[in-house]
């Protein structure tokens, strides 16, 4: 048997969602992340962010800028003794040619080769459904939607897409589904 990882949204998921988050000062980790995260962590899961960035692609800001605001959150994460895998980044813009950017599985993918990922195993957890798909595109065993950053939205536009999806109110929750169910 493979190892088994929590795969991470970023955005709306993990932090505040501040539309084009280029500056680490502009970071605001969620109520209850680190001690979730760090839960899953002892629990024996791999902690792997996949995470969209079109602000690069759409000239906001640089892939500096991302890898900048991304060692900001590893640090701050860490002094609770959480640590990430990867973080794998598509800066790509919505129009532009990526192979990475979700709903494409194939961060999780490469997570499965370069960690020994059973992806059968595995979780995915993210606010929007592109962050969800790109886990059924992967086989993940359970695709979870928190109703923190667009979840709500989500949750009320798209509610038959929603079927085979776990629906939560924030990241902590989605740990402890996660926790019982496996």
């Amino acid at each position: 048997m493979g190892n088994k990882a929590v795969f991470l949204d970023r955005d709306g998921t993990l932090i505040e969602d501040k539309d084009y988050l280029s500056r680490p000062e502009e970071v605001v980790i969620y109520p209850g992340v680190p001690d979730a995260l760090r839960r899953l962590a002892n629990a024996g899961f791999k902690l792997v962010i996949v995470t969209n960035q079109s602000g690069v692609g759409r000239g906001y800001f640089t892939l500096a800028d991302v890898e900048n605001v991304h060692r900001y959150l590893s640090d701050e994460l860490q002094r609770h003794g959480v640590r990430f895998e990867r973080i794998y980044v598509a800066p790509e813009a919505p129009d532009q040619a990526s192979r990475g950017r979700k709903p494409s599985p194939q961060f999780l993918f490469d997570a499965r080769d370069e960690f020994g990922i059973d992806l059968t195993r595995s979780y995915i957890v993210g606010d929007k459904l592109i962050d969800l798909a790109c886990g059924w595109n992967a086989g993940v065993k359970r695709a979870i939607l928190v109703r923190t950053g667009y979840g709500h939205k989500v949750e009320a536009q798209k509610t038959s897409e929603l079927a085979r999806a776990v629906v939560v109110d924030d990241f902590a929750t989605a740990a402890d589904w996660i926790l019982k169910d496996r």
